[in-house]
């Protein structure tokens, strides 16, 4: 069976290479052997042992009746869009680690998908090397999800554990995921939440069987998190995380979404997910509670992804891989500002009693080594409006984060 891959770069590369070493194991699970016929690139790759394979032309790729299956690992919307859908209009399936593309138009392409009897996939776009896409599409779907909880971006969460476990700032620490290989040159995808905003908009697609479009969901990072949050977390046994935040009402009257820096209490599972490992937590009404957990990118784990879809897609030629997620209907979210959450404040000054006037009844927190001139304390739980509210009253706001 010949396929091809779309981009030659780290996951790319990686898929080729899987399927050439973990051959013995693929061929004995799918009709017949798979082998990588090309390899789209603009590069050229002198020396390299694949080199054989690569083209600059996707029409070559295109019109090759051979070609059953292709491997999207370009990243980026556009020309992945077009030269997906060319794919799935000609019957076919295609995979994808490409999370922005999925999130942008995974439920059209589906839909395109069906219409030309191919399938196509994303396992590898959420959660890397972690299977949590197929058994949200498979295997949970006789459960009503009420809750999902991700910490779905390793270059967030090693900065957050560099930052908690040597006390340096997000400067420094960010700079170590940098040359660590951990972040872009840019980092703003990663650090400002859009990395996963998206993946959080994709699993609770799946959750809900309709489109979550991401712009719709709140969205912050973590370029605020300061030496001084890590050192109270610590005092109270927490940790801070950035996380892609599901949750919707048992009889489905609200469904809220928001991607933002939480305080995650030890008792979590969530608490102890540190370095760029990622982790995802799904709350169902029968299942109770289920942890997702493991390596969320990288080169090896993500094109193990990749080809868990590539052999799915090959025992199942000439079919369409339903999916739970409709293009029909989009999701209307709840209004963010009546979400009910408690928070971690940090004013400037002393004064308890002016915290109490504005906030009410509240905990005071102290920890060593946090700035002296300072009142830091978490409040009872309250819309966000009405945080949003009371904080606008209160002098000298340094920071906030939400409680989990």
């Amino acid at each position: 069976m010949q396929i091809a891959v779309l981009g030659f770069g780290t996951v790319g590369s990686g898929v080729v290479e899987l399927i050439d070493r973990n051959r013995k194991t693929i061929t004995g699970t799918v009709p017949e052997e798979i082998h990588v016929k090309y390899i789209l690139d603009i590069r050229e790759f002198p020396g390299n042992p694949y080199e054989d394979r690569i083209v600059h032309d996707y029409d070559i790729i295109l019109n090759d009746p051979e070609i059953r299956i292709i491997c999207e690992t370009m990243g980026g919307k556009e020309p992945a869009r077009t030269f997906t859908e060319k794919a799935l209009q000609r019957g076919i399936s295609v995979c994808t680690s490409n999370k922005e593309l999925v999130a942008a138009f995974g439920p059209q392409l589906m839909a395109t998908a069906k219409e030309n009897h191919c399938s196509y996939l994303f396992e590898a776009a959420v959660g890397g090397g972690i299977p949590i896409i197929r058994p949200m599409n498979t295997s949970l779907t006789p459960e009503y999800i009420t809750d999902i909880a991700g910490i779905l971006n390793g270059t967030t969460n090693y900065i957050m554990t560099r930052m908690e476990r040597e006390n340096v700032s997000f400067e420094d620490a960010l700079k170590q995921a940098q040359e660590n290989g951990y972040a872009e040159r840019d980092p703003s995808a990663d650090v400002d939440g859009h990395d996963a905003c998206r993946k959080i908009a994709i699993l609770s697609s799946l959750m809900c069987g309709k489109t979550v479009r991401y712009e719709d969901i709140p969205c912050e990072g973590i370029r605020r998190i300061t030496t001084a949050d890590m050192a109270y977390a610590r005092k109270m046994g927490m940790a801070v995380k950035l996380l892609g935040r599901s949750r919707r009402s048992e009889d489905g009257s609200s469904f809220y979404v928001r991607t933002a820096p939480f305080l995650v209490p030890a008792d979590h599972p969530l608490h102890s997910v540190e370095d760029v490992f990622n982790a995802v937590f799904v709350h169902g009404t029968m299942v109770d509670n289920l942890m997702f957990y493991g390596r969320g990118a990288g080169k090896f784990p993500t094109a193990s992804a990749v080809v868990s879809d590539v052999m799915e897609e090959a025992r199942t030629l000439g079919t369409t891989i339903p999916c739970t997620w409709s293009s029909a209907e989009t999701m209307q979210l709840s209004d963010p500002s009546q979400e009910c959450f408690r928070h971690f404040v940090r004013v400037s000054g002393k004064d308890e009693d002016a915290v109490r006037n504005v906030f009410g009844d509240v905990t005071f927190v102290t920890a060593e080594g946090a700035p002296e001139n300072e009142t830091a304390f978490i409040t009872a739980e309250m819309t966000e409006k009405c945080f949003e509210d009371a904080a606008a009253r209160c002098a000298g706001v340094i920071g906030t984060v939400r409680l989990l």
